[in-house]
């Protein structure tokens, strides 16, 4: 089980943080970075796995897979933006983190405007 890997060595990392954030914090900084970034490496193959499950399950349903691509990049933003949030928090840096939130939350409006506009056809399509 892949969960206890990371939650084992996230424990190993708390104890390393733990100790460093007394008398090194810029080095503690970095190795919770470090971790992030392993972390989200290994997930990043988990993460090709659900897109080749979606773009299978978009031509068995006949699905525009431009739609599927936007969903993708919706999803990538989400967890690119939480990613860094968490690292701005963990540094102290609650604005930033702010910030890279906002800039998330219009990137995903944009990309949602051709999902919103072909649900409204659909919608007036039905409407007599």
């Amino acid at each position: 089980m892949e969960i206890a890997q990371i939650v084992l060595m996230a424990l190993v990392v708390a104890i390393i943080l733990t100790l460093l954030s007394q008398e090194k914090k810029e080095i503690a900084v970095q190795v919770s970075i470090l971790f992030g970034i392993v972390i989200f490496f290994m997930m990043f193959t988990k993460f090709t796995a659900v897109i080749q499950a979606m773009q299978q399950l978009a031509i068995k349903a006949n699905i525009d897979y431009t739609y599927i691509n936007i969903v993708l990049k919706i999803i990538a933003i989400s967890y690119i933006a939480s990613f860094g949030i968490e690292i701005c928090k963990d540094i102290g840096q609650s604005s930033l983190a702010s910030k890279i939130e906002f800039a998330g939350k219009i990137l995903i409006l944009i990309l949602a405007i051709p999902i919103i506009m072909a649900v409204m056809e659909m919608v007036l399509k039905l409407l007599p």
